[in-house]
Formats: C-alpha cells, sequence, structure tokens
C-alpha cells in the first residue's frame, strides 16, 4: 500500500488493526471511552522501516504519530544547515515538535527518522486542538508530553554547554543504545558527528579512545557497547 506522508512517497504497511485493547496496551493515560472511540474512527496504523523518515524540514504536517513499537529519533538544523540530534520518540510516546507545528499551524522544522523497524497510529492534525477542549486526558497526554520534552531538550542544551564531546559522546551512544534496545548499533562515525554537530575526525579519535578503554568495540560501521 502507498500513503503520502510528511509530504514525500514512502511505503507503508498495515501491520495491525488499530482497536481500543491496542490503545489501552500503549496508553493506558488515553483512557476515555469517548476518545477511544475518537482515535480509532480517525487514526490508522502505519509501519515504518528502519532509515524511512516519518517528517522532513519545511513538511506540511498532516498527521501526528503515537508510537506504538520501536523508536524515532528527532533532529533540528539551524540556519547554516548544521544539524543536532534532540531526542528519541519511544513507544507509549508522541512527538512535541510536531505538536508545536500541528497546533501553530507550521511547517516541519524537524527531521525524524525511524531508527528502527517502528508501528505508529497517525492521527489527522485538525483533531488535536478539538480533542484538548473534548478530553481531559487527551489535554493532559499533551502537556505531559510537552513536560518531558522540555526537560530532554534542556539536557541537550547543557550537555552541549558543559559536557566535553567524548561525555556527549558516550551518552550520546548510551542513549541510542537503550532506544534501539540494542548493545550493537549499526552507524557510522559521520552519522554520528552530524547528529552531534562534530566532525568525523573528531568522533573516530575520540571512539578509537573509548575503544582501548574497553567500553566499547569499534567495527566496519558498527559498535559494539560493552555494557
Amino acid at each position: 500500500m502507498v500513503r503520502y506522508i510528511g509530504g514525500e512517497l514512502y511505503r507503508r504497511y498495515y501491520i495491525m488493526t488499530l482497536t481500543s485493547e491496542l490503545l489501552r496496551d500503549n496508553f493506558p493515560e488515553l483512557s476515555e471511552p469517548g476518545l477511544i472511540r475518537d482515535i480509532e474512527v480517525n487514526g490508522k496504523v502505519f509501519y515504518l522501516e528502519a532509515g524511512d523518515r516519518l517528517m522532513e524540514y519545511g513538511d506540511n504536517i498532516r498527521s501526528m504519530p503515537l508510537l506504538l513499537e520501536g523508536s524515532v529519533s528527532v533532529l533540528r538544523r539551524d540556519d547554516q544547515d548544521n544539524e543536532i540530534f534532540l531526542y528519541y520518540l519511544q513507544a507509549g510516546e508522541t512527538c512535541a515538535m510536531s505538536l508545536t507545528c500541528c497546533m501553530a499551524d507550521k511547517k516541519s522544522e524537524i527531521r525524524a527518522i525511524a531508527e528502527e523497524n517502528s508501528a505508529m497510529i497517525l492521527l489527522p492534525v485538525h483533531f488535536i486542538d478539538e480533542w484538548i477542549v473534548k478530553h481531559p486526558s487527551w489535554k493532559a497526554f499533551v502537556m505531559d508530553t510537552y513536560r518531558k520534552r522540555f526537560e530532554e531538550l534542556l539536557h541537550v542544551v547543557d550537555s552541549v554547554a558543559f559536557q566535553k564531546m567524548d561525555e556527549r559522546l558516550w551518552q550520546y551512544l548510551i542513549d541510542k543504545s537503550t532506544a534501539r534496545n540494542s548493545h550493537t548499533l549499526e552507524i557510522t562515525h559521520q552519522k554520528i558527528a552530524d547528529e552531534l554537530n562534530s566532525t568525523r575526525e573528531v568522533i573516530s579519535r575520540l571512539l578509537k579512545q573509548l575503544e582501548k578503554e574497553e567500553r566499547l568495540i569499534l567495527g566496519r560501521n558498527r559498535i559494539n557497547l560493552c555494557l
């Protein structure tokens, strides 16, 4: 099945039926019967393969995701096209940045990429404001999402301002390992450098130092964390 999501054409496969049980299992805080019915009627379940882009800079945002399985990385770039990693979207969560763009009727200011095979519910954006007024549990969910992401963004600011690059790199690897639920990361040094707004040479040097400290093992486009 082919769908237009985020302004570009991607392959999407239905892998499960959207039911009240699926919602309660993954989003227990969205407990109102009326809200569950609204999501069942208007939401669609989609599958993304690892590496698929859910959202790109400048896209018109038509849907907001509720992640059921897998993980999605969220990145932001500045006016000089420097890109930095912000946070991971994991099962049971939605994206605060996409919520902000939806509610402000703005184009996407982020890039969102599936870290692994992922399943999510996509909800048409025009229901977001309506449900905040209509369903108290939806309003609480949206506000809690903003709170959690604000705390994560403060962590990003603190790491950039106060941590050395080797500390940022190690924390980045730990976070990515947790998001993927694996100690083995299939990733290039250049990709890490891009997400940490550094250079490949610096990242390669620091990774080799971490390997000497026996905290990881380097392979070809692969890093095994010794945790």
